[in-house]
Order: structure tokens, then C-alpha cells, then sequence
């Protein structure tokens, strides 16, 4: 492409974008979905985006010309982007970055745990809720004419309902997920929407149910029991590379690793979150920062920023600290990710 960048939605400015993108290029052919109806979308995240950023860093960081290219060939091919790199290097900001700029609402993430399954990232049915409701409920009510009242998609539910624009999806740190979770969410993936047995039953007698959704006070209707996107979701799924996943997955995703910043880079964090830091002598703080990370193995970005904002706070407070009390409070703060290093 001769280094021309007209083909990039996503441009990685960490700005806010004062309207969605108005549209996207046409996916491939056997990226196309068919799901119809009107979704809620809400426009404010709450400050979520902020929180995970931060304002002022999102937009004074300068991205790697390969995660621009990335999250652009993902978008264009409707496919997930697994992003892998150590704790702390930015992986799970990069969906709010991209949602933020193309204005696409509030980012679903569903946070991925030993215990999860397929089934948690859907829906959820209250069956006890409902049953208990039932006992109290009039005669004269039929049995299934609240049923949507106890179904709850979840963020990957939610993210596969038919919007004209896409929603941003976070899969974070699925490699702490059990073994099989990959593999049963190819199927979700490839087709674009999946079924509520709870609805299919009661289609031929209630067509449409209106449910929760995983949007605070969202809602959504369901034709048929059978949830179906029309825009497949950005997905952007991270992993801390704890174990390999099976080929067929990575099959179906593009991949995007993350290196640990650099000195410029944890200095431009920096600056974003506390200015000049007056009192603080930030270059030798990040000098340390690094020298500690590599003999830990990797350190979390964040465990830096913590470092700092004590540092700011002694500083302002005029609080006298020792080398050797220094020293061990940063030692508390920059602590191995990993136990096998304590």
C-alpha cells in the first residue's frame, strides 16, 4: 500500500469522537449477517473510557504503526483480534481506544475467569427469581408473559444483537478461562448468533420477548428465541500467553502482541497523568522502574504510576522519607506479577 493509510478507520488518536463513524466498508461475503430490528445503543460509557485510559494519555500516546494495521484488518475482515503481551502493557485499553475514537458507545468486556464458560458471556436465566415471582403472580397472567424479565444477555450476548454499527467487545485475559472456552466460542463466531432455549420455546405462542441487556438499564427484543447480529462486534480478546490456544482458534483471529514501553513511552504516561511531577525526579523513578522489571521479569505500567502518585503525594506533603524507607515502599509497590518470583 505504498505506506498510505486512506484504508484505516481506526487511526489510534485516543481522541473522543464527537459522532459514530457513519459507516463501514462492505465485510467479505461469508462475513455477512443478517440480523434486523432496532437496538439501544447507549453514547456515555459513565467515564469508563477515562478511567481505563486516562484522558489525558489516550491522547498524547503514539501507537505502533502495527496495532493501527491491526485493529484496521480486523474491522475490514469482521474477525477477533487477540492481543497478547505481558500484564500491565496496555492490552485491555486498546478496546476502549478504538471505541472511543469510531464512537461506537460503551465497551462490553467480560472478564474471563477458571470458572467461566460460554454460556456466562450470553445470557443468564433467573429460573429461582422466576419461580419465586410465580407464586405471587395472578391467575389471570400467562405463565410466560414475563419471562424476558429474567433473561440477561451478557457482554458477548449483547454484543451479537443486530446494531447498525458495531459494539466493542473486550474478552479480557481469556487464557485464565477453562480449555475448552476457545473452542466453543468458534461456533458464536462464526455464525453470528445463537439461540435462547428458554424463548424458542414459548416462539410459536410470543414471538418477540423484550430482555435485559448488559448495558446498565438496556434492553432488547428477541425475535424468534434467536439472537443475530447485522454488524459483527470488534472483538478484542487479550491473553498474558499463560497457554497456548488451539489452532483452529487462532485460525479464526488476527493477532497483535504488545511490547513492554520504553522509557519515552512510560515518560509520556507519565506526563499525561501528573504533568512535571514538581519535587519528583521522574527520570531516575522510571530508570529504576525498568531496571526492577527486568530483573522481575516484567512489570505492570501501572505499578509505575503508583510509584509516582506516592511520590507526588511525600513530595507535596513535604513528608521526609529515607533511602532505606524509600526503597522499601517501592519494593512493596513493584512487586513480582508472577509468584514464582516472591
Amino acid at each position: 500500500m505504498n505506506g498510505n493509510t486512506g484504508w484505516q478507520i481506526y487511526q489510534g488518536t485516543g481522541k473522543v469522537a464527537s459522532a459514530p463513524v457513519r459507516s463501514l466498508p462492505e465485510p467479505p461475503p461469508w462475513r455477512t449477517f443478517t440480523g434486523s430490528g432496532e437496538v439501544f445503543r447507549p453514547h456515555d460509557d459513565g467515564g469508563e473510557g477515562n478511567r481505563r485510559v486516562g484522558a489525558l494519555r489516550a491522547t498524547r500516546r503514539k501507537p505502533h504503526p502495527r496495532e493501527v494495521s491491526m485493529v484496521n484488518a480486523a474491522i475490514y475482515l469482521r474477525r477477533p483480534l487477540l492481543v497478547t503481551g505481558n500484564p500491565g502493557t496496555g492490552k485491555s485499553s486498546l478496546a476502549y481506544l478504538v471505541s472511543r475514537e469510531l464512537g461506537l458507545g460503551p465497551v462490553l468486556r467480560w472478564p474471563v475467569t477458571s470458572r467461566t464458560a460460554l454460556k456466562d458471556g450470553l445470557y443468564l436465566y433467573d429460573a429461582i427469581g422466576r419461580v419465586q415471582a410465580a407464586a405471587d403472580r395472578s391467575p389471570v397472567i400467562p405463565a410466560d408473559s414475563d419471562l424476558g424479565d429474567y433473561i440477561h444477555l451478557g457482554p458477548l450476548g449483547t454484543a451479537l444483537l443486530p446494531y447498525e454499527l458495531p459494539r466493542v467487545l473486550l474478552i479480557d485475559e481469556l487464557d485464565k478461562g477453562d480449555i475448552d472456552l476457545p473452542n466453543d466460542l468458534l461456533n458464536v463466531f462464526e455464525e453470528g448468533e445463537y439461540d435462547i432455549p428458554e424463548l424458542v420455546r414459548f416462539a410459536a405462542r410470543q414471538s418477540e420477548m423484550r430482555v435485559l441487556t448488559a448495558d446498565r438499564g438496556g434492553s432488547a427484543v428477541v425475535r424468534e428465541g434467536v439472537v443475530r447480529c447485522r454488524e459483527f462486534p470488534i472483538v478484542i480478546i487479550t491473553s498474558n500467553g499463560e497457554r497456548e490456544f488451539p489452532p483452529a482458534f487462532l485460525r479464526r483471529c488476527l493477532k497483535l502482541h504488545v511490547d513492554p514501553p520504553d522509557f519515552d513511552q512510560l515518560g509520556g504516561m507519565v506526563a499525561a497523568h501528573f504533568g512535571e511531577a514538581d519535587g519528583v525526579d521522574l527520570a531516575r523513578l522510571i530508570t529504576d522502574f525498568l531496571e526492577r522489571s527486568g530483573q522481575l521479569g516484567g512489570l505492570a505500567s501501572d505499578q509505575l504510576l503508583n510509584a509516582v502518585h506516592l511520590a507526588t503525594q511525600l513530595a507535596t506533603s513535604g513528608a521526609f522519607q529515607s533511602d532505606t524507607d524509600w526503597n522499601d515502599l517501592l519494593k512493596a509497590i513493584w512487586h513480582p506479577l508472577s509468584a514464582e518470583l516472591e
